[in-house]
């Protein structure tokens, strides 16, 4: 027999391990992020740094997918992915989309929505010499999002990249491979609190504007 399907309407628990005000939160938005960043870093939670990336193509459908932030500044927040993958089609037709950050264990959350663009090819070179050598080959060995018909065409896709270049041949940034950045105009934090009151408080400012206005939110 199949086996049982789980009643999620029964899956629910009670919040309430912290709060958050105005007086503690600020005015920076930004400032914010990066305490609970540290946060969920400093609670040695697994992939602190992953998110939701949402896009919409041109007929308005969304998708969605997980990836991981790799720098925040006062730009925005920098992420790297492959220019053929089907976020960064979304993004050539509508460069506006969505972050989502869950903390699950620390009951919080933060939505980021602003304008996306590319980030310079000489910022992409940067991070694409730091990070490791297997890496950097399988964004060479990858089409991200394209139809491959077995694994192992991928699989001898890197193998022959590993002997081209060996194990100390510098491996160059592929031509279709890169960073982008969204530049935030609203953000808003949740906080997980007793009887579902959560708290929200949302940040927006004008498109070019660097000051932020803060209100609170009904959950």
């Amino acid at each position: 027999p199949a086996p049982a399907r789980p009643d999620v309407r029964d899956l629910r628990r009670d919040f309430g391990r912290q709060s958050l005000v105005e007086a503690s939160a600020g005015m920076d938005p930004l400032a914010l992020f990066g305490r609970w960043l540290s946060d969920a870093v400093d609670s040695g939670l697994r992939d602190p740094n992953a998110f939701v990336l949402a896009t919409t193509d041109p007929n308005g459908q969304p998708s969605a997918r997980v990836l991981l932030l790799k720098e925040y500044d006062e730009r925005g927040f920098v992420f790297y992915t492959n220019y053929g993958s089907r976020k960064a089609a979304d993004l050539r037709e509508n460069p506006k989309g969505a972050l989502l950050f869950f903390w699950a264990e620390l009951e919080r959350q933060i939505r980021i929505e602003g304008t996306i663009s590319k980030v310079s090819r000489a910022e992409s070179a940067e991070y694409f010499a730091s990070r490791p050598r297997a890496s950097q080959l399988g964004a060479h060995a990858s089409q991200q999002s394209s139809v491959i018909a077995d694994r192992s065409d991928l699989e001898n896709n890197f193998q022959k990249l590993a002997e081209q270049y060996g194990e100390h041949a510098e491996i160059p940034l592929p031509e279709n491979w890169g960073g982008y950045v969204l530049a935030p105009h609203a953000m808003e934090f949740w906080q997980g609190r007793s009887n579902r009151l959560h708290d929200r408080l949302a940040y927006t400012r004008e498109s070019g504007g660097s000051e932020w206005d803060r209100r609170r939110l009904s959950p």
